[in-house]
């Protein structure tokens, strides 16, 4: 008997970046191999595809808990490309007005994503530095998306409206700025989900807070992740680097 241990993956997903299984404990020492399968899903029918194999180095031998996990690429599992959000080029979004942005708009720039908040510690300085950047390489190429978001000690409360005013009166910002949205859980919006799952953070992919910054490159792929805490002018370097600044 082989212990089995299958998943069902949601069509919508493009990536898993880890998914984990327990196998657990035999009840007879002589247990054969394990075989750790899931169900890929493209559509209402399922088909069956396995991908990883576990084999005991000592077959004879008792297991303990084993944790497994790995990166699976979505588009390779299920075969089906065309439907899948490769880049973020992929996506459209509302403007803090309520308008459809094709980020299609933004090929060949490079782009520094942001869930900010009007009322948090950590806005003042984070404004001024992202201002600061944003005069200095806007006109290289470097373009900033900020996403207000309200999850986070309920530090974003304004409609988009107040928002909007605060953002252009009090912290004089120029780029540009996207509805308020959520950033986790169910309602997270699609973009989002994207930004994380292709750039996990160091606990999980989960944003953990106000001004979590993700840098894109000129071809829409997320390169790199920073913390709440990490300001803006402490990765100028790269993205410099991306936009070929000496």
């Amino acid at each position: 008997m082989h212990l089995c241990i299958s998943y069902d993956l949601p069509r919508s997903v493009r990536t898993v970046p880890s998914f984990r299984a327990l196998l657990c404990k035999p009840l007879k020492p002589s247990s054969n191999a394990r075989v750790l399968h899931f169900l890929a899903s493209p559509d209402s029918q399922s088909s069956t595809r396995a991908c990883f194999w576990i084999k005991p180095r000592k077959p004879s031998q008792d297991f303990d808990l084993l944790r497994v996990g790995f990166s699976a690429n979505w588009r390779a599992m299920t075969e089906s490309s065309s439907e899948q959000n490769s880049s973020i080029y992929d996506f459209t979004a509302k403007d803090i007005r309520g308008e459809d942005v094709d980020l299609s708009v933004y090929k060949g720039k490079v782009l520094l994503i942001v869930n900010v908040a009007s009322k948090c510690g950590l806005t003042t300085s984070n404004y001024k530095e992202l201002n600061e950047v944003y005069a200095k390489y806007k006109d290289q190429g470097l373009e900033i998306l900020a996403f207000p978001c309200n999850q986070f000690g309920e530090e974003e409360p304004g409609d988009n409206a107040q928002i909007a005013e605060a953002v252009c009166t009090r912290f004089k910002a120029e780029f540009p700025i996207f509805e308020k949205i959520e950033v986790n859980g169910s309602n997270a919006a699609p973009i989002y989900k994207f930004l994380k799952s292709s750039k996990g953070g160091t606990f999980g992919d989960s944003i953990k807070w106000n001004f979590t910054k993700f840098l894109v490159d000129k071809d829409g792929n997320v390169v790199e992740r920073y913390a709440p805490t990490t300001s803006p002018l402490s990765f100028e370097k790269d993205v410099k680097k991306l936009l070929g600044v000496a």
